[in-house]
């Protein structure tokens, strides 16, 4: 099969002139209909804009290649227009597509995808497109077409096997020119038709050019081809990833490998290979090796914890902030309308306008704790154990015993509980993939729509079940324990702490177990009605944001009042801190910490813990997660508050100068 059979005379229009690219789909739809490729024309061009939703299918260069596999196709085929005044169709760079084609692609067999391959690869020739742009008509366009494939592909038609073996013999012959095989590459995109296919085309021609050995394997519709040798995996300088959905990772291994979108090894295929070349990429470890193989011990049981932890975190956290914002607005709107919050449940919702900020909000906050619980099992398990995590962590959220499975009067086990529901759901789930490791291969199709489900289902709710009534207990204790250190003036020392671990390593470990706690403690005022409880939460959620914020502008104060201290440089960039700490950026004092980490961080734990146990004193209270000076509405206490953190940065910024000796004239 050839290109020439897929595309027909009556399939190619020249000379088109379209507005916008959704005529120009229409009118290539038309074109496929016209040529009785079509089943159903409504549902195959759904396909196409459904693939466009995924991004553009514009390739730059001028050219567009929409596609869709579907069952409204009849048979694979292909049409084609040529715009000279240009469509705009959202081109990577930039530019108007003059030369538009549009891939019908039926849902069974591979044959005609190869031939679409080669295609995309006779693309790549800028020659050759710009001949196709300037044909006269239909006859040149097909005969431009049948030449170059020719040219291209002499014995694609009759000497297959031939040719398949003059390939490799060519493979054989630049491997040992080179040794070995350079640089490897996987292309993929979401179909898996046109731009999979360039991309590999574009390395390939790339590498040609520098002198470079490369394979690249095709992850396409008709699944991998070249595919990757575990020998040349183990010789080569390391792997490029142009991918725009998921591939195999875990073959590569300890190697240098560099990830990247799919149009980057269309665009920037020279710069790729040079950052393999030249050791920038860095290197790859696969968690499901490292855990396969734990006699290596390449990663502590902590670390994976942690990174289990930090995976549910960073996707928890907008769900936090956003929700925790728009709840925190509701009641700054009813406390200006004069409801009074001492003991009042409708507290937040009174007023119609702040009830919809509550209620949007809440629907946003509602989801923190299953998200947190959900891809931390997800870390841990891949995908089968997102279920039993999300689940887990609605379990949590509810307090669901086997006595009270409705929830209607059990106490939640909220934050702690979640954080369990993540960790032993992911832990047993994996436990359960691999025990169906031993299933018959039969059944290998239905473990992960029908099995882990199933299974993961029963697994989560048996366990949160019983777990929920303890940690209940446990969750009980805690909010009692926080109200305790309020009443004994304690909580001070809380909120010193907390502030401390704020700014100890700023963004790290520490930093986000502190954060953490203080979201936790949001969740917990907003599912209790005790005054006592949510006052300790605020406060502990104020301690957690003012910590976070010294660091960077005790530095910032340092390098203006303390300007011999520092060198030009560093007063210069120091100004930017101001802004950073105002808005609880505290990665902003990364830079000065790692050029003077003893002077540094001494300093700016001192300056955030002295500032969160004043914020304590002065029972300064926050009921949003984030945002800094530009949340100070929804801060109780306010004046307090900005002179607690003036207090704990200048600290912070003293203790600092002092450390840190007056730069000489050379230094600078």
């Amino acid at each position: 099969m050839r290109i020439t059979d897929l595309l027909k005379k009556q399939g190619i229009q020249i000379g088109v002139s379209v507005k916008d690219k959704a005529e120009a789909i229409e009118k290539l739809v038309a074109l496929h209909e016209k040529c009785g490729n079509l089943k159903d024309r409504k549902a195959y061009k759904e396909g196409i804009l459904k693939r466009e939703e995924m991004g553009t299918t514009a390739i730059g260069m001028e050219i567009a290649i929409p596609h869709a596999k579907s069952e409204a196709v009849k048979a694979p085929a292909l049409t084609a227009i040529t715009v000279p005044k240009g469509v705009d169709y959202g081109s990577p760079d930039g530019d108007p597509c003059k030369l538009v084609f549009m891939i019908a692609a039926t849902t069974d067999g591979d044959v005609h995808l190869e031939v679409l391959a080669r295609m995309m690869q006779m693309l790549m020739d800028m020659d050759f497109t710009a001949k196709l742009k300037a044909a006269k008509d239909a006859d040149e366009f097909l005969k431009l077409i049948d030449e170059k494939e020719t040219e291209k592909f002499p014995e694609e038609t009759k000497t297959e096997e031939k040719s398949d073996s003059g390939k490799k013999e060519e493979k054989k012959e630049k491997k040992e020119k080179g040794g070995k095989i350079q640089v490897l590459a996987v292309t993929a995109c979401p179909t898996g038709i046109a731009h999979t296919y360039m991309a590999a085309e574009a390395l390939n021609k790339a590498a040609e050019k520098m002198g470079i050995t490369i394979k690249v394997e095709t992850n396409g519709s008709g699944g991998a081809k070249n595919v990757l040798a575990a020998k040349e995996i183990e010789e080569c300088d390391g792997i490029i990833i142009a991918a725009d959905k998921s591939v195999e990772t875990a073959r590569f291994d300890g190697k240098p490998v560099l990830s990247t979108k799919v149009a980057d090894g269309i665009h920037k295929p020279e710069e790729l290979i040079n950052k393999i070349i030249n050791g920038e990429a860095p290197v790859f470890h696969s968690d499901k090796k490292a855990e396969a193989d734990s006699a290596d011990g390449n990663e502590s049981f902590g670390r994976k914890l942690y990174k289990h932890l930090m995976n549910g975190v960073s996707h928890m956290l907008p769900f936090v902030v956003a929700g925790g914002i728009f709840i925190a607005i509701a009641f700054l709107i009813d406390a200006a309308c004069g409801v009074e919050a001492a003991g009042n449940s409708a507290f937040g919702t009174v007023n119609p306008v702040a009830a919809w900020f509550k209620n949007i909000g809440g629907y946003a906050f509602n989801f923190m704790l299953p998200l947190l619980a959900g891809f931390i099992a997800m870390s841990i398990a891949d995908r089968p154990g997102l279920l039993v995590g999300i689940v887990g962590g609605l379990l949590a959220s509810n307090g669901a015993t086997f006595a009270d499975p409705g929830a209607a009067e059990t106490v939640p086990s909220g934050f702690l509980g979640a954080l369990l529901a993540g960790f032993l759901a992911g832990w047993l789930m994996k436990m359960f993939e691999k025990l169906c490791d031993k299933l018959p291969q039969a059944l290998e199709g239905i473990k992960p729509v029908l099995l882990y489900p199933l299974a993961g289902l029963g697994i989560v709710g048996a366990m949160m079940c019983a777990v929920n009534p303890i940690m209940a207990v446990i969750n009980t204790g805690l909010n009692n324990g926080l109200t305790w250190l309020s009443e004994n003036n304690l909580g001070i020392l809380l909120g010193c702490i907390l502030g401390a671990m704020m700014s100890i390593d700023m963004g790290g470990p520490f930093n986000k177990a502190a954060y953490v706690f203080g979201t936790g403690m949001l969740t917990t005022a907003a599912g209790t009605t005790d005054p006592a409880v949510q006052q300790v939460c605020y406060q502990v959620m104020a301690s957690v944001m003012i910590g976070g914020m010294v660091p960077p502008i005790a530095i910032a104060l340092s390098t203006t009042i303390f300007r011999n201290c520092w060198t030009a440089d560093e007063r210069k960039n120091g100004l930017v801190n101001y802004i950073m700490g105002l808005s609880f950026i505290t990665e902003g004092a990364i830079p000065y910490a790692a050029s003077y980490p003893l002077k540094v961080i001494p300093s700016c734990a001192l300056g955030a813990a002295t500032a969160g146990a004043l914020s304590w004193l002065f029972g300064c209270t926050l009921m949003a997660p984030h945002g800094g000076i530009f949340v100070i509405a929804t801060i109780g206490n306010p004046f307090m508050y900005l002179l607690a953190l003036l207090i704990g940065s200048v600290v912070g910024a003293l203790m600092l100068s002092l450390l840190k000796r007056p730069k000489k004239k050379k230094e600078e």
